[in-house]
């Protein structure tokens, strides 16, 4: 009975997970913590796991490190700053979290929640401790696009606070201490058998949203509380470091908490829980971008970052406002915070919320709201996103729309249209209004999607009163509200059209009106919301609860025109405009919209191809549409923008000639449904269009094949008159805006894959400490790098990636070649100018990846904001290079980027087969000409000595000329290895850049090098060149031995030409003698 509400907890969490995995899904975590109530049973389930044998697992799962999939963390209970107020705070109390994690580069919907599931439910450890009766219980979940850091386990949430012990660190503060097998837990120790001891506490986190600023509050912490673990990339992790460094100073959880996140920057959410206050989690929300909510039920709290993550629970919420100012006179103190207390009364007044700054936040019932989405509405069924499931559904909210509202019966031989639109709909006092011609204007309003459809509404409001002597008007409430509100509105209908009832354009708009005394029909979907009290009757279209979740609304625009149509023929009866047989045909007809619509729905694959031949081609879009059309045009425009985030106009066909057909567009034309005098003149401006190198989709009736000739695509919409064409045309540009929308996000998903396989890399150098050149050698990464740009370019050159910033690909292009070694780092300056010192191209590629996904990805289902995948602070300090050449630089006043890249390593592989520096001498070289060459001219000079320089003579001192291997240095900007041709030292000469990244400088190095490597080591330092000797020693019939290596002196094997060694190695007989050859 005690493991039974823990596996429910654990199964209403994956549930909701599945639902928020719209908004991310590479990657997934779950966590459930628990206090054990009784000590002696948790000590007993410890004995006996590990007298069955499962205790080699536990020490596995319970070792320091990072939270990985199936971590136990176990710590003591720190029951905090106010212990005395819980009634749970006993000594000796165990806490003990075990955590979930999956992740995957390319996500894969309902993959993260199978995957959990199946670890859950085989994990053995955690169903023999979930039969333990508990004092606290807290569970949490999340699900994530990566923004920050890579694909992995370690970055995916919750992130802990285990940190690496730095050298800094000591003993005064350790991070994990192991604990032997005799330590006492009522003694405040920590379990037996290596389970860690994390002070202050564990720390778990999940964030939602960027930390702006985590590389500046990286840095300080890597100093003072540990050093982070490499393969924890992710922006999350500073967060419980920052509440650590809090704690330790003796702040308590709650303050620590809200000082640590005030220090961070950028839009955030962040839930925390923590074994220093084990009954408690700790949620902050500040900015725009992130939500959440806070479930209320009789026994719990719930949060999520969506309300539908809430409601297979609970409909009651609280939603925090992380733009809501403390004080009103001071906006940019904002954040807030809530906690969540096991031990509080329940309710809102259970919450203690406070904001960012410290100022209380008193919460009451009348904070609480009612959802009004349901687990049904929420159900996305095997459709991969909202918007189609709710465009597939559209034709049921049309139906459900036409349901109840009239009749038709046959009187005489002649059909008759009885209407069911009561005085909650057309109150009397309208009806008698109208009839006695006291209503002489009609205005629809809205705003957006509710304004095209108005539009469409007074189209058929024209046809329907025609005669009517009442004037028709479609406009956006702002525009009525600001320029066309009369004083006295007594003879005007004002149909405000919504969705919600809670836009605030339209609500202040219909209030205006009513105080001058106009006459409100509101038609929305939503029941009880802000309009409905401010209108005298209200038309609910669909139900009046058609709920969508996808941002782009599209089902509710079909219904708005039918309920819209609807109401005009209702007009028309009574004004007496149109006969009976008229009304009832018209209304026969909408009856067969449902019908067409699916029809429309059938070509999705068709209209899909379309858009997979033409929307990546042209990065200028166009909607046209004659007539009523013109409404289609206007609502496909807005759901292209919705979906595909661009900036699109919309015409009329004629009109579009005469407009910017210089930008060569694609151009969508909405022209089933036109008339033929009108098709004809539609033809035309097609043809016009595509001789100015526009790409054209086409939206024609059935059966017309004039434009296959001239149009890139057309799509065949079933053939109907007024109005229905206007509702089958959008529903195929909905489609085309969805599919535009999932081919240019499958090349974010392209580049965010390429992304994730080069973090990985990334960490694993990082692990390996190599220095930029270092990584830019490392095969791996020039096998990626390379395998990624030749599929990149086959890519873009068919028109991916047309959807991004020039500069953003011009950018990966080049860094590309950076990280694959083929072009100079010395140019990289040049091309990203101010980049920190050392810049590392491979950082940038990585931030620029990040940046081009952000610029591609398109959630569908969300907004821009929700799926942001900027990345930021993945830039790692960059270790100084050092040894015994590297270090000298510092002391002459210069640094690595005095060198040119191609010789960083190779003077890394020189020191190694040092033992020491002698002396040194630094030239300075002038006179060159303007490629930097040296010429006949070209002179040299001492300007420094040291050591065993200083007692010897330099040709130089006598002649100022450059000549010999000096000259030649200069000119190649080669490193030079070997003999003084003098007084054969062994020297090291490094030529060095100047103004304008040519050479001006060569520091002659006196050293000596360690003729006590190994043959290995020395195969090592010569690298691909041992090779070049092996093939001449064979070329002369000669069987290779490496130890021959062993004879020859390191200044002639790296200093002398491969010829000059072989040849060392043939007269030196090493070959013959110890081959017998």
């Amino acid at each position: 009975p005690e493991a039974l509400p823990k596996y429910r907890k654990m199964n209403f969490l994956l549930n909701g997970l599945d639902r928020l995995e719209v908004r991310g899904r590479d990657s997934a975590g779950l966590q459930i913590s628990f206090v054990a109530a009784d000590a002696s049973a948790f000590d007993g389930i410890m004995a006996a796991l590990r007298e069955k044998g499962p205790g080699d697992e536990l020490d596995r799962r319970m070792a320091p490190g990072d939270l990985a999939d199936g971590s136990i963390t176990c710590s003591p209970v720190a029951w905090g700053h106010d212990a005395a107020s819980c009634p749970h705070a006993t000594t000796g109390g165990r806490a003990i979290s075990f955590t979930y994690k999956t992740a995957e580069i390319i996500g894969e919907l309902g993959r993260n929640v199978r995957e959990l599931r199946r670890h859950i439910s085989e994990d053995r450890l955690f169903h023999a401790f979930a039969r333990l009766p508990v004092a606290f219980e807290t569970a949490f979940t999340h699900t994530r696009w990566a923004s920050v850091g890579s694909i992995t386990e370690e970055n995916c949430h919750p992130i802990g606070n285990f940190t690496l012990v730095s050298e800094n660190y000591g003993d005064m503060m350790p991070h994990r201490v192991p604990v032997s097998a005799g330590t006492d837990w009522n003694n405040g120790d920590m379990m037996p058998h290596r389970v860690p001891i994390i002070l202050p506490g564990s720390i778990h986190v999940v964030l939602n949203g960027d930390i702006d600023n985590y590389q500046t509050l990286r840095e300080a912490l890597d100093d003072e509380c540990g050093r982070i673990a490499p393969e924890v990339t992710t922006d999350t992790k500073i967060i419980p470091l920052q509440i650590e460094k809090y704690l330790r100073v003796g702040h308590d959880v709650t303050d620590a908490f809200r000082r640590a996140v005030s220090d961070f920057e950028g839009s955030h959410a962040i839930a925390m829980i923590s074994s220093a206050e084990p009954g408690k989690v700790f949620l902050a929300l500040k900015g725009s971008g992130q939500s959440i909510y806070v479930g209320i039920t009789s026994d719990r709290y719930l949060f999520s970052s969506e309300l539908y993550g809430l409601v297979e629970e609970t409909p009651f919420f609280i939603k925090m406002e992380g733009e809501r100012p403390s004080h009103p006179d001071m906006p940019e103190r904002t954040g807030q915070i809530f906690v969540l207390d096991q031990d509080a009364g329940g309710g809102a007044a259970g919450i203690r919320g406070l904001f960012y700054d410290g100022t209380p936040l008193p919460l009451d019932n009348e904070a609480v709201r009612r959802a009004e989405i349901t687990t049904r509405d929420i159900d996305r069924g095997d459709y991969p996103h909202y918007f189609l499931k709710e465009i597939t559904e559209s034709t049921l909210s049309v139906r459900k729309t036409l349901l109840g509202k009239y009749r038709i019966e046959r009187e005489g031989g002649k059909a008759r249209a009885v209407f069911n639109l009561g005085p909650d709909i057309i109150p009397d006092g309208i009806r008698e209004a109208l009839r006695a011609g006291k209503i002489r204007r009609i205005v629809m309003i809205g705003h957006g999607t509710a304004a095209v459809a108005g539009s469409a509404v007074a189209d058929a409001m024209e046809r329907c009163l025609k005669g009517s002597g009442i004037r028709v008007e479609a406009r956006l409430a702002s525009e009525l509200s600001g320029f066309c509100l009369e004083d006295g509105l007594q003879e005007t209908l004002v149909i405000p059209i919504t969705q919600s009832g809670t836009t605030t354009d339209t609500n202040r708009a219909v209030a205006m009106a009513v105080e001058r005394g106009a006459k409100i029909i509101a038609i929305v979907n939503r029941r009880q919301s802000d309009i409905t009290t401010k209108s005298d009757g209200v038309f609910y279209t669909s139900d009046g609860r058609d709920i969508e979740m996808a941002v782009a609304s599209t089902k509710a625009f079909y219904s708005q025109i039918v309920a819209g149509h609807i109401l005009a023929l209702v007009l028309a009866r009574l004004l007496s405009t149109m006969t009976d047989e008229r009304i009832a045909e018209e209304l026969r007809l909408l009856e067969q919209a449902p019908e067409l619509m699916e029809k429309v729905l059938a070509r999705k694959e068709q209209i899909r191809g379309a858009v997979e031949k033409l929307v990546k081609q042209k990065r200028y879009w166009a909607v046209v549409g004659s007539g009523p059309n013109k409404a289609a045009a206007d609502e496909i425009r807005i759901k292209l923008s919705e979906l595909c985030y661009k900036t699109i106009s919309a015409d009329v066909v004629e009109n579009k000639k005469h407009i910017d057909l210089s930008a060569e567009p694609l151009i969508i034309v909405c022209a089933s449904g036109s008339p033929e005098t009108v098709t004809g003149d539609i033809l035309k401006d097609v043809a016009i269009f595509k001789a100015h190198k526009s790409a054209v989709v086409v939206f024609a009736d059935e059966g017309e094949e004039r434009f296959n000739a001239i149009a890139d695509a057309v799509i065949p919409i079933p053939r109907a008159p007024l109005p229905l064409p206007v509702i089958l045309n959008t529903v195929a540009g909905h489609l085309f805006g969805y599919y535009a929308a999932c081919s240019i996000d499958a090349d974010a998903l392209f580049l965010r894959t390429f992304k994730s396989h080069l973090n990985l890399i990334m960490v694993e150098q990082a692990k390996r400490n190599l220095s930029l050149y270092e990584c830019i050698a490392d095969g791996r990464l020039r096998r990626l790098v390379n395998d990624f740009t030749r599929d990149f370019q086959a890519r873009k050159n068919q028109g991916d990636f047309s959807q991004t910033g020039v500069r953003t690909i011009s950018d990966l292009v080049l860094l590309l070649k950076y990280a694959a070694g083929k072009l100079p780092l010395d140019d990289f300056r040049h091309d990203f100018p101010g980049e920190a010192e050392p810049a590392s191209p491979i950082d940038l590629l990585d931030i620029t990846l990040g940046h081009a996904v952000d610029e591609l990805s398109r959630p569908i289902d969300a907004i821009r904001h929700q799926a942001k995948t900027v990345t930021v602070g993945t830039s790692r300090k960059e270790a100084p290079l050092g040894g015994l050449l590297f270090d000298l630089l510092p002391e002459l006043a210069f640094s690595t980027r005095s060198l040119l890249s191609t010789n960083v390593l190779s003077l890394g592989r020189i020191q190694k087969s040092l033992i020491a520096v002698n002396g040194y001498t630094l030239y300075a070289v002038n006179h060159l000409d303007a490629d930097g060459k040296p010429g006949d001219d070209a002179t040299i000079e001492i300007r420094k000595r040291g050591g065993v320089s200083l007692e010897m003579h330099s040709r130089v001192e006598k002649s100022g000329h450059l000549m010999g291997t000096k000259k030649g240095i200069v000119s190649s900007g080669r490193i030079y290895v070997g003999q003084g041709k003098s007084d054969g030292a062994s020297v090291v000469i490094i030529p060095l850049l100047g103004e304008g990244e040519h050479v001006r400088h060569l520091l002659l190095i006196h050293v000596t090098f360690n003729e006590a490597l190994s043959v290995q080591e020395r195969k090592d330092l010569l690298g691909e060149r041992v090779n070049d000797i092996r093939d001449l020693i064979q070329e002369f019939n000669l069987v290779w031995d490496d130890r021959c290596l062993e004879e020859i002196p390191l200044g002639v094997l790296l200093g002398e030409p491969v010829e000059v060694i072989a040849g060392q190695i043939r007269s030196g007989g090493q070959i013959s003698n110890r081959m017998g050859t």
